[in-house]
């Protein structure tokens, strides 16, 4: 995989995360929910700048005023759409983590006192 190209390698604030205990897993939750939470607030004020910029691009073309100003409008927010859309995926992506989060307290913490696993494994998990 190569590393020259943004977002074609892990995020270092997860991957830099080990996978050692409970404590790992509420800051593996904790830092994806930061970062969906900027990146749908980033994909939010893009939309905003996008559409001003699309809408300012196209004043006065003599081309458009054949077809209609208001066609670039509609365009932009179609294209707009797109984006505003991705940024409520974000929000999903967030609340899904603390989910995640829920759910592995759920099914390994609360009954942590009942079934200890064995001491050979890697995870500590009485580092929560």
């Amino acid at each position: 995989m190569s590393t020259d190209r943004p977002g074609r390698s892990r995020i270092p604030e997860l991957s830099n995360i080990p996978w050692e205990g409970p404590r790992a897993i509420t800051d593996y939750a904790k830092v994806g929910r930061a970062l969906a939470r900027d990146l749908g607030e980033e994909f939010n004020l893009g939309a905003d700048e996008l559409y001003a910029v699309l809408i300012r691009s196209f004043k006065g073309n003599p081309v458009l005023a054949l077809l209609g100003a208001p066609d670039v409008r509609l365009r932009a927010r179609r294209v707009v759409r797109r984006l505003q859309r991705a940024a409520e995926l974000q929000k999903g992506a967030g609340v899904e983590l603390v989910k995640f989060h829920a759910q592995f307290r759920k099914e390994f913490v609360d009954v942590l006192p009942q079934a200890k696993p064995e001491k050979r494994s890697e995870f500590r998990w009485d580092d929560v």
